[in-house]
């Protein structure tokens, strides 16, 4: 799969990128800004979003334009996965730190999930409402 990754600490978003790579998927780029993140979109399958970035726009509001506009699969990334708990159309929340073997498992269940495969969620996402 063809993932983006929206998160503003570049050492964070090279960590995502290569555990992407590790997980046998392609880095289509890191997205530090909402302008940044729909230059991506289009090339993109899936998304880990951090829920605040930077330059204040929070990462829900990028995530719903993926969602809706682009059909990409979101995944919100944070400290504090209840912040987005049950925020429509995504997938769920991985709390950081996230570790490789977590990523791993949510492309494995994303890959899982659009091929119609009926698996168990990943022990560390917290699944959206």
């Amino acid at each position: 799969m063809n993932v983006m990754i929206v998160e503003d600490e570049i050492i964070l978003a090279l960590n995502l990128e290569d555990d992407v790579h590790y997980a046998g998927h392609r880095s289509v780029g890191f997205a530090a800004s909402y302008d940044d993140a729909l230059a991506l979109a289009p090339k993109a399958d899936v998304a880990f979003v951090d829920v605040r970035l930077r330059d204040g726009v929070e990462g829900p509001k990028i995530a719903r334009r993926l969602i809706d506009e682009f059909g990409v699969n979101v995944v919100f990334l944070t400290g504090n996965p209840e912040a987005v708990e049950g925020f429509r159309g995504s997938l769920g929340v991985l709390a950081k730190p996230v570790r490789n073997d977590d990523v791993a498992a949510v492309l494995r269940y994303i890959s899982a999930k659009t091929q119609g495969e009926d698996i168990p969620a990943p022990q560390r996402l917290t699944m959206a409402a």
